[in-house]
């Protein structure tokens, strides 16, 4: 598994939030369970830096559930998200040692089904009265084929980061369009040349791709027997690249420092005061609170490319999943609801701050902690995900991504030849998951 997709609170700012993207372990799929209705249920669920408010919450939920099931007992285990990768592959090759209920990162989706390792729940979810709310975005990370293989349980997403006091003290305005969000971070490293006028990285796969999205590229298109195919070679797609790799320059963030720099070190330079914006999610607010720009900051939609528009983002975050192998399918499901639903996730986004997958409950969130506004309003206006395949996993941990910006930043490529040359790897990925 890796993590750009994994999106973790602000108390969690190790920004194991980008730790998703991680790749399925390759098994062979565990045999179905049974349907037990006693006993000892196991839950997964991901360790945070500061994992006691996210204890404290699913304790709450386990409680309520053995009071609703006598004779039932959850055990929950806390395991660390650098070494999941082994452990959920040795629980899809041993039934008998694995949990009933996981927590799993939301591109984890499509690799986990191919090894038939996740349940198909979508007569139940499609039940639930809770799923009703869930945003489309969120609902697609637990589909693949058309099936259900979870229910989400927090989503995150980027908005643009500006320091106040930079822009009040050379008259700039938070920029309306990405093309003035360029010119805005070229002056401000112009007449502030200690800083980089915006924090942008070479390793920064989910900074990079809101401008390709905005300019109406993608990573990968479907084909008419639904296969995948490479889009990153686009003419839409190298405009989006074109226009982000403009930011990996000494005019604006130093290829020789930035084009190394991933999500957490744009975030840790400007919260040390070294940049005047930089591209965050709603789970950078505490560690940017906790630095040297506390209350010099504001956060506005990352801009799309006309007046008005905000670039899609990427949607990362969790979703919490039943094994195939469970014993106790029923009692898995209804704890799996309680894991993921409305209560508990209004719960979570108070005790970690993450961000609700249900709409009226990130709706009240809203109105409760203003400083989500931005984040949410990049919701409304529409996300983006990465290809629901295996595949994905594979592209992203090789670095397809990152290997192609950083081959534009240091000039070996120009922007269309780095892109043909990702898209070609690509596809070969695609063509091996089949």
């Amino acid at each position: 598994m890796k993590l750009p997709a994994r999106i973790a609170a602000p108390v969690a700012l190790s920004l194991a939030a980008l730790v998703l993207a991680a790749c399925a372990p390759q098994t062979s799929a565990p045999a179905a369970g049974g349907d037990e209705k006693t006993g000892t249920l196991r839950v997964w669920l991901f360790q945070e830096v500061a994992n006691q408010p996210k204890e404290k919450v699913v304790d709450g939920v386990v409680a309520a559930f053995e009071k609703k099931h006598p004779g039932v007992d959850v055990e929950v285990e806390y395991i660390p998200v650098e070494t999941r990768a082994q452990r959920v592959k040795a629980a899809f090759n041993d039934p008998k040692s694995a949990p009933d209920v996981i927590e799993y990162g939301n591109t984890d989706t499509a690799g986990y089904v191919e090894d038939g390792g996740l349940a198909d729940v979508t007569a139940e979810f499609a039940a639930w009265d809770q799923s009703a709310d869930t945003d489309a975005t969120a609902r697609e990370s637990v589909t693949v084929g058309g099936k259900v293989y979870g229910a989400p349980l927090f989503v995150g997403v980027r908005a643009l980061y500006y320091r106040t006091d930079v822009f009040r003290e050379l008259g700039l305005a938070a920029p309306a369009t990405q093309d003035e969000l360029v010119a805005t971070a070229k002056r401000i490293r112009k007449e502030r040349p200690e800083l980089y006028g915006l924090a942008a990285g070479g390793a920064f796969t989910y900074g990079a791709l809101p401008f390709v999205w905005a300019a109406g590229g993608d990573l990968a298109t479907r084909d008419g027997s639904g296969a995948y195919e490479a889009a990153l070679d686009s003419d839409a797609a190298v405009r989006g690249l074109t226009t982000y790799t403009s930011l990996l320059g000494d005019d604006n963030c130093p290829a020789a420092t930035c084009a190394q720099m991933g999500g957490n070190a744009t975030i840790t330079a400007f919260a040390a005061g070294k940049a005047g914006m930089a591209i965050g999610g709603d789970f950078s607010h505490a560690a940017v609170e906790a630095g040297q720009v506390k209350g010099k900051y504001a956060v506005v939609p990352l801009p799309g490319t006309t007046p008005g528009s905000i670039a899609p983002a990427f949607a990362g975050g969790n979703n919490i999943g039943v094994l195939k192998s469970t014993s106790h399918r029923t009692l898995a499901v209804d704890l799996m609801k309680g894991l993921a639903g409305k209560e508990t996730q209004a719960g979570l986004f108070d005790a970690m701050g993450f961000l609700p997958t249900f709409t009226d409950v990130r709706a009240d969130a809203a109105r409760r902690k203003p400083f989500v506004k931005p984040f949410i309003d990049t919701l409304a206006a529409g996300t983006k995900f990465v290809p629901a395949t295996p595949a994905w996993g594979r592209i992203d941990s090789s670095l397809v991504v990152p290997t192609m910006l950083q081959e534009i930043a240091s000039g070996r490529k120009d922007v269309r030849t780095a892109a043909g040359d990702a898209a070609k790897k690509m596809d070969a990925a695609f063509a091996e998951a089949g």
